[in-house]
């Protein structure tokens, strides 16, 4: 098995099996909603395509964001503690600047593909690992640049997938190494002060907290535009 790791989403990994990365905060939501006890979640690169699931895939909540900012008419944020109590529905529609977009692109582009984050961690990392295949860790990153608690995430995936590993898994991982706990990593970046800035610095502790939940979501098929995503 040998590990890739892309840092943007424009890089092109040559492998079958993908784990998607948006610590901070897309992937930790999916992660955190699953566990919760939401069926699946649609995820939708468009606003207006998360609107139009609601009204044919009711009932559901809502959940996203725009650049850190609510949308009107949402019912979360992109949270994971908003969805962390147990759901009165099945469905989650999520739609986030970064995230979603990636795992949409990504569901056409690899045979399995896993929503990796630090509460999940040795989850999905040992679920990947079991295809015996290559793997690649794809960071959403933010608007196309690299984000450091990505990296420092898939640096932790990397580790922790052993196997061979490319130059980029390499440099993941002493990226990772280089930090005292998830705590310091993530709060180092852009996004945790982005976060911050928007009184959401609560997030930052939630999704640093490793091995939190044992689930693995997946992609599991389309529903029109939209990638669905359950155990």
């Amino acid at each position: 098995m040998l590990v890739h790791v892309a840092f943007t989403p424009g890089e092109q990994t040559p492998a079958p099996i993908g784990i998607v990365v948006d610590v901070l905060r897309a992937t930790s939501t999916m992660t955190q909603a699953i566990a919760a006890g939401y069926r699946r979640v649609l995820c939708c690169a468009e606003i207006d395509e998360a609107r139009a699931l609601a009204e044919t895939e009711g009932p559901a909540k809502l959940a996203g964001e725009r650049r850190l900012e609510a949308i009107p008419g949402f019912d979360f944020g992109n949270s994971p503690r908003e969805v962390a109590e147990k759901p009165d529905v099945d469905t989650l529609i999520l739609s986030t600047t970064n995230g979603t977009r990636l795992l949409v692109s990504a569901a056409t582009r690899f045979e399995h593909v896993y929503v990796g984050s630090l509460l999940n961690l040795d989850a999905v990392a040992a679920a990947a690992s079991a295809h015996g295949q290559d793997v690649a860790v794809l960071c959403a990153g933010i608007l196309g640049e690299l984000a450091l608690d990505d990296a420092y995430c898939a640096g932790r995936i990397a580790e922790t997938l052993g196997g061979d590993r490319t130059d980029s898994a390499t440099a993941a991982i002493r990226l990772a190494q280089s930090y005292a706990d998830a705590r310091e990593a993530l709060g180092a970046g852009r996004s945790a002060w982005n976060l911050r800035r928007h009184g959401l610095e609560a997030d930052i502790d939630w999704c640093a907290r490793e091995n939190a939940l044992a689930v693995v979501p997946r992609y599991r098929g389309s529903d029109g535009p939209a990638a669905e995503i359950r155990l």
